[in-house]
């Protein structure tokens, strides 16, 4: 693969115009690959606006990144919403969410419009509108959803001038819902900033495991699963501990309840932290021993598990999808079956009984993530891809060939 430019560049060599338009305004996965390409658009030299349907602590960073922030109030898709009367809403949202995206556009007069996730398709339809061209930045895969959701879902992609994709995985699952949508798919890998210099786990475990969960709180994530398992190598008489780093969507509190109600079923109340959301992982990756990564259902990729890589922990994922993609080739990563609890005990079990080799091996993953993910590579591939869609109005249709 072949990067032309660092700097991407309209036809008459000026800084192009971007609106990234991003579906929340939180600090996970795709909202840090989000400020990352925003990072990448700006080194580049180009303008940048953002706009998110929320508030929250995004805003803030982008706008000391350097670029402008507006908030627009657009509809994001949700599986909630595929059901007649949520159907229904999501028109309505979509009629002024049309009216206010189009206003925004015709204010700002962008060269390319990168759609970042699936979730936000209204985003592409304004593109076509306006007849600006999209990228559209894929998170997102489920294979195992039924073929209709997964075109409902991907249908924005349709619109786009290139589709970017977080994974093989990912890729596929698009390639495998619309065929027409293979020759426009590039895939990049995650640039992801570890710290500089990360520390090595505990020669020993004195007190016990130190395990750490990092993500949203939900049931597709696992978390539950992370629970019983701890709970199993204590029964088995190995000392373990657990901190639950992250927090629920806004109505998914009843999750939340029901892990601190499977904490006290469990017996390991007490030492089973419930952390909450924090902005800096990486001192929730150096308290730890392991990290894992449980979800019971696909993932396109695994921010976290490539996370707990940099901060040279080991990691434990889920056998599937994007999890697998991104634990593979390194030593000191697990895979367990996914919604296993006794498999996630086993493996957490290994990684006692082989400590100190796995610890090592922990220490030259580290240095494998840091090539694989490089924060600079991801961006400077991003920014070339949005550079060149950007005079792409002349042969729409047509793949950037990058």
């Amino acid at each position: 693969m072949t990067v032309h430019s660092r700097r991407p560049r309209s036809a008459d060599d000026t800084p192009i115009r971007i609106l990234v338009a991003h579906p929340g305004a939180e600090l996970f996965g795709s909202d840090r690959m989000a400020l990352a390409s925003i990072a990448g658009f700006l080194e580049a030299g180009n303008d940048v606006v953002v706009t998110t349907p929320q508030d929250g602590p995004l805003p803030g960073l982008v706008r000391r990144l350097g670029a402008t922030f507006e908030r627009c109030q657009t509809p994001v898709l949700r599986k909630s919403l595929l059901h007649p009367v949520g159907l229904l809403r999501l028109a309505g949202q979509s009629l002024s969410g049309l009216i206010a995206g189009t206003r925004l556009v015709s204010r700002f007069r962008p060269d390319v419009l990168y759609v970042s996730t699936l979730t936000i398709p209204l985003w592409a339809v304004i593109g076509k509108v306006t007849r600006t061209p999209v990228v559209c930045h894929v998170h997102e895969a489920e294979s195992t959803a039924p073929r209709w959701m997964r075109r409902a879902l991907a249908a924005g992609a349709l619109l786009a001038e290139t589709v970017i994709a977080n994974s093989e995985f990912s890729a596929d699952v698009l390639r495998t819902t619309f065929p027409r949508l293979t020759r426009r798919i590039r895939v990049v890998y995650n640039g992801i900033d570890g710290p500089d210099h990360p520390g090595t786990a505990r020669t020993g475990l004195t007190g016990g495991l130190r395990v750490a969960y990092v993500g949203r709180l939900s049931a597709r994530k696992g978390v539950d699963v992370a629970i019983a398992a701890v709970a199993l190598v204590r029964a088995h008489g190995s000392p373990a501990q657990l901190d639950i780093i992250g927090s629920v969507f806004e109505g998914n509190e009843a999750y939340e309840v029901s892990l601190h109600t499977l904490a006290e079923a469990e017996g390991i109340a007490d030492v089973v932290q419930f952390v909450g959301f924090i902005p800096d992982v990486w001192d929730a990756y150096a308290g730890c021993d392991v990290a894992v990564v449980p979800s019971r259902f696909d993932e396109p990729f695994g921010n976290t598990a490539v996370e707990a890589l940099l901060a040279a922990r080991p990691v434990i994922v889920s056998d599937t999808s994007g999890l697998r993609e991104a634990a593979d080739g390194y030593e000191s990563a697990q895979r367990s079956a996914p919604g296993d609890p006794i498999d996630l005990a086993r493996a957490l079990e290994r990684a006692i009984a082989e400590w100190p080799g796995l610890r090592r091996a922990a220490q030259g993953d580290c240095e494998l993530a840091r090539i694989r993910h490089s924060p600079a590579r991801y961006q400077a591939l991003v920014a070339a891809i949005v550079g060149l869609s950007s005079s792409a109005r002349t042969r729409r249709g047509e793949p950037v060939r990058i």
